[in-house]
């Protein structure tokens, strides 16, 4: 009896097999187009439409193939299993009535007479974006933040007119993202606060289509300076400040004074403090992070900004990524600020130090080199109050995405703003 349900259902299988290969078998010789697409219904989309459809029964269907030809004549072709019974169509510009082809194609090669569909879809992604653009002046700097709900790739093309030395200067910068909401700078513009810089924006999709050019008005950028380090002094590690203990750095190759030399680590000269995991209070039962990093300005001064520049150890020939955005590095970090009437520490911001991605290795060299820069208040760019001491607190390293305590190390800390009166 077993036997006999056994050679049956190998039966069963060997017929089911047969017929999936029958199926997918296909003849150069077959000169014969499938049947037609029959459409249930679309729905619009941002930019696009889903169609839902049912396919027709021949034997060696392979799926359906939707065609989308724009008003310059670029086409665009987008393909489905005969698995699935729908079909997402993108690349259109606008809110206007569009024609879409669907067509059944067989593995031949063949296709159907086409099913022509007129839709209608919803505001496309890129428009979108345009609308939510913002311009805001920043420190010799301005940047834009945009809202990319949809987060499509997108690309934003910031073109900027201003003059320096007397001399017209027209520039263009490109920007690509698919972020949900991104913000990004067009720095180093050695401008007074008197000079405007007039900008506008075009914003593209992948399937090229652009916006007009949006203006975005006239910035007067702010201005600040480089603190000088000369006067900068340290508490010796484990001193508190306010109940705060200064950092044990001096572990292993690192020392606390490295981190404001004006000498970033390179790979071979082993510039930056390292906690050896004694970070928190500087015993190892307490565990690394977070630590406390507190400079003694030597002055008062009102701060605009930091860059910090991480820990490299990428080898001698300085070419190669080493440690840039990875373990012993700080992803986190919160900045404080003496308050001399309290005699406390007032919170200033937190900043993620964001680990691009796409780089080559010596990319990646260039930009952890030139360091990351924050703003003390990055919403609403300005000076913090008078201070004579800073405190930089890593609260979390690189590792699992930015939750491990595991940046011991860190390079240099520059900061920026202007002496108070």
């Amino acid at each position: 009896m077993m036997q006999r349900l056994y050679l049956l259902s190998l039966a069963v299988l060997l017929t089911i097999a047969c017929k999936k290969k029958d199926r997918l078998q296909s003849s150069q010789d077959d000169k014969t187009p499938p049947g037609k697409v029959t459409l249930k219904t679309y729905k619009p989309l941002y930019g696009g439409a889903r169609f839902f459809y049912t396919v027709p029964g021949d034997q060696d269907l392979l799926g359906v193939e939707a065609v989308y030809t724009k008003a310059d004549g670029k086409s665009f072709t987008f393909m489905s299993s005969y698995f699935v019974d729908s079909l997402d169509v993108y690349g259109f510009g606008n809110v206007s009535e569009h024609k879409v082809a669907l067509y059944a194609v067989d593995r031949a090669g063949n296709r159907s007479e086409p099913l022509e569909i007129p839709v209608t879809p919803l505001e496309p992604a890129y428009s979108r974006v345009a609308e939510t653009i913002v311009a805001k002046p920043g420190f010799s700097s301005f940047f834009l933040d945009w809202v990319n709900e949809l987060e499509q790739n997108i690309n934003v093309y910031v073109d900027y007119e201003f003059r320096l030395n007397g001399e017209a200067r027209k520039l263009t910068t490109v920007f690509s993202s698919n972020l949900s909401e991104d913000r990004r700078f067009i720095n180093d513009l050695k401008l007074g606060t008197t000079e405007p810089v007039k900008v506008s924006v075009r914003v593209e999709d992948i399937y090229g289509n652009i916006t007009q050019t949006i203006d975005k008005g006239s910035l007067n950028l702010l201005e600040d300076v480089e603190l000088p380090k000369r006067n900068w002094s340290l508490p010796a590690p484990n001193d508190s400040i306010g109940g705060v203990p200064m950092v044990f750095g001096d572990g292993l190759e690192g020392r606390n004074a490295k981190v404001i030399d004006g000498i970033i680590d390179r790979g071979d000269n082993l510039n930056f403090l390292h906690t050896a995991g004694r970070g928190r209070t500087g015993r190892a039962q307490d565990g690394n992070m977070p630590w406390n990093f507190i400079i003694e300005l030597g002055d008062y001064y009102e701060i605009s900004r930091i860059v910090t520049v991480q820990r490299h150890s990428g080898g001698l020939a300085n070419v190669s990524r080493g440690q840039y955005y990875r373990y012993e590095n700080v992803g986190i970090y919160k900045v404080y600020i003496w308050d001399d009437v309290k005699q406390d520490w007032e919170y200033v911001t937190e900043h993620k130090v964001v680990e691009p991605t796409g780089l080559t290795e010596l990319e990646f060299v260039k930009k952890g080199e030139a360091g990351d820069m924050a703003y003390m208040y990055p919403d609403n760019p300005r000076y913090t109050k008078r201070t004579k001491r800073f405190r930089f607190e890593a609260y979390k390293g690189f590792g699992g995405n930015y939750t491990l305590d595991d940046a011991n190390c860190l390079s240099e800390i520059t900061l920026f703003g202007k002496r108070s009166n």
